[in-house]
């Protein structure tokens, strides 16, 4: 970068020199023309002068320095030519300057002469007797001017294209300087260029999200660390429990009254190990989006109600009353995970309930959305877990979880579930009164318009 902008201020130099040089010779030119015209004028009214008080005899011993005299008759004849053979010339009466001369006293012209061949400037002046006295001089091009000063020209010229590279180097590591001293970490500090700004305020931007994106990374490394390791511990123990009881009953070890409750550990350990990997998959399933299940207009009620009917069992089992409420809510999603959201919720409201507590479970049809609620009489939520309730294998009572055989998964998939369908899950927990989960549904304009 700093070799281009070295280039382009040098050519930008050089260009200006050469303009410059082009525009001094072109008012040079016109000034010394100026000049070579006034004299030539001067020393016209001089030889009219002379020639009026001495007449013939002016032109004795005349040297005017390279300037051509002639005296022309009132006729056009050449009476006198200091550069030619006057009675060879051809008549003058048609010459702008001589006729210009005859009718105002004073004539000039410029052009080429055929006698000299070369360019000249003419004046012409009228005498008393009528005749006229003309002056003439060389018109030199101005490339002649131009070797006439070329020596010097070249001088300054060459002084000019120096100075230039140096003042061009210096100026180009000046202008880089401040770029290459930019800190990429920290961009927007000591801004030397405004027109920067909005380049190192998109670069500050994408470290910035970079940062983030790498503090995301990590987070989702712990997280699926903490994940692996705790899928390992879960299926490990119900892993243990199965082994320990078949090779007991392998062995022939246990007694002939204990074979039946063996049998149940066994099948109790396989049954929450099935139930936690299918979790662990559903999980899996909603990290992806679960962009592959089919979306459609489906009744959160009937959904709700589904889920009631399926855990009513689990429900008198565990002495808690369970009912819902409400109303027909049409909303656009994926059914199965809708299900989960009411299953899981209605699941862990049964679990951590009280003997002889209940379960309300209601529906409620808005203008703008669904709203699925589900309130039980249970131990409640503490404050201070209130905020990992929906972490993966978190349980607020780790005790009563493996009495009742909670794979700690049902609030995450409620939260990825939620999260795929755009809706907002709020909690009220009362320790010891028990917990309320609110599932806000926003409507789907297509639902507005099937209705």
């Amino acid at each position: 970068m700093t070799k281009r902008i070295f280039q382009s201020i040098c050519v930008v130099a050089v260009t200006v020199l050469l303009a410059t040089l082009i525009l001094i010779m072109g008012v040079l030119y016109d000034y010394f023309s100026r000049v070579q015209n006034e004299q030539l004028s001067d020393q016209a009214d001089m030889a009219a002068k002379g020639m009026a008080g001495q007449g013939v005899d002016f032109f004795q011993g005349l040297d005017l320095d390279g300037c051509r005299i002639s005296w022309i008759a009132a006729d056009g004849r050449v009476l006198y030519d200091n550069m030619g053979d006057a009675e060879s010339m051809e008549n003058h009466l048609d010459r702008e300057e001589v006729r210009e001369a005859m009718e105002t006293g004073r004539g000039e012209s410029s052009r080429y002469s055929h006698t000299l061949t070369q360019k000249l400037s003419y004046q012409a002046r009228l005498l008393p007797d009528g005749t006229v006295i003309r002056l003439a001089v060389s018109k030199y091009p101005v490339w002649v001017l131009m070797m006439g000063v070329l020596q010097p020209v070249l001088v300054v010229a060459l002084l000019a294209v120096l100075l230039s590279l140096l003042l061009a180097s210096r100026l180009s590591a000046k202008l880089i300087k401040p770029l290459n001293e930019v800190d990429l970490t920290d961009p927007l500090k000591n801004v030397e260029y405004e027109e920067l700004r909005p380049l190192l305020s998109r670069i500050d931007s994408q470290h910035k999200q970079l940062k983030r994106d790498r503090e995301e990374l990590e987070k989702n490394e712990q997280i699926r660390r903490e994940f692996t390791a705790n899928v390992s511990h879960e299926l490990k123990t119900p892993l243990h429990s199965i082994s320990g009881y078949a090779e007991l009953l392998a062995k022939g070890i246990a007694r002939p009254e204990d074979v039946q409750n063996f049998s149940a550990k066994i099948y109790s350990e396989s049954q929450r190990m099935t139930s936690l990997v299918e979790d662990i998959i559903e999980l899996s399933h909603l990290d992806t989006g679960a962009a592959d299940m089919k979306r459609e207009e489906a009744d959160l009620y009937l959904i709700a109600r589904t889920a009631v009917d399926s855990l009513t069992m689990a429900a008198k089992e565990a002495e808690v009353e369970l009912k819902i409420s409400g109303e027909s809510a049409k909303i656009y999603g994926v059914p199965q995970l809708i299900y989960g959201i009411c299953y899981n919720l209605c699941d862990n409201a049964i679990k951590y309930n009280r003997k002889k507590g209940s379960v309300n479970v209601s529906v409620k049809n808005g203008e703008d959305e669904a709203v699925l609620k589900v309130s039980d009489t249970g131990i409640g939520i503490p404050e201070e877990s209130r905020e990992r309730i929906f972490e993966r294998f978190y349980r607020v009572d780790k005790s009563r979880s493996k009495a009742v055989g909670g794979t700690g998964l049902g609030l995450s998939i409620v939260k990825h579930a939620a999260l795929i369908h755009h809706a907002k899950i709020e909690m009220e927990s009362v320790p010891g009164s028990g917990t309320s989960f609110t599932v806000r549904f926003p409507k789907n304009p297509e639902i507005k318009e099937l209705r």
